[in-house]
């Protein structure tokens, strides 16, 4: 290849999943247009059953000091690796899908009778808490962590960007502009926060994984 393809990543990647772009010759660069901080919150009104729809919340629901008193209640989340961290804590999950609304539909289709605690973020989307309160589901929602953007400007001219949250794309339009570059996201929430923008080159993930992004990136530029 007479000249590298230089990728954006708008999130810092874990060691092994920039060593895979590395090996496949990208030139990466990596910075957050996100930051998350946990808050403080009380579990004193906790209800049957738990929901998380992302790792930041399951993350910072662990670090109460009375998590533990929880794990006799089922959960429910969004995300593979959600899922795991759960389960290597002694969390039993019932159910996880990709998406929120998947999630919402499995639970007013078949758990609709139980109440829930909707573990959450300050960003996160409506899609889950207008689902189950459409469906006449019992719950309430405990704020965990808050996500704040932090814009930069990127000023090498990359060939992709990699985004992880509908978030990291309202950061990066701050300061930035996406012309011919291709956007590979991680799920399509966060490709619908681009086409909002009227970005079209957008490739999503089968599968709303980091890896799975990284393997989009190597298929468009090495098929």
């Amino acid at each position: 290849m007479s000249q590298s393809i230089r990728i954006l990543s708008t999130k810092t990647l874990l060691p092994n999943q920039k060593q895979v772009l590395l090996d496949a010759h990208f030139e990466v660069i990596e910075t957050n247009f996100i930051q998350t901080t946990a808050t403080d919150f009380s579990l004193d009104s906790v209800n049957e059953h738990l929901i998380f729809t992302s790792q930041n919340a399951v993350k910072n629901f662990l670090k109460h000091p009375k998590a533990t008193e929880f794990k006799h209640k089922k959960v429910f989340c969004v995300g593979l690796k959600t899922k795991i961290m759960l389960t290597e804590a002694g969390y039993e999950v019932v159910a996880y899908t990709g998406y929120a609304e998947d999630l919402a539909e499995i639970i007013a289709l078949i758990y609709g009778k139980a109440s829930y605690t909707f573990f959450s973020g300050n960003l996160r989307r409506n899609t889950l808490p207008e689902a189950l309160q459409s469906a006449g589901i019992v719950f309430n929602e405990i704020q965990v962590y808050t996500t704040t953007l932090s814009p930069q400007t990127i000023q090498e001219k990359v060939d992709g960007i990699l985004f992880f949250s509908p978030s990291a794309v309202t950061s990066y339009l701050k300061n930035n502009k996406i012309k011919n570059e291709i956007c590979f996201c991680i799920g399509e929430t966060t490709a619908e926060a681009l086409e909002k923008n009227k970005i079209k080159n957008i490739i999503v993930a089968q599968h709303p994984s980091i890896e799975d992004v990284i393997d989009d990136v190597i298929q468009e530029y090495h098929p």
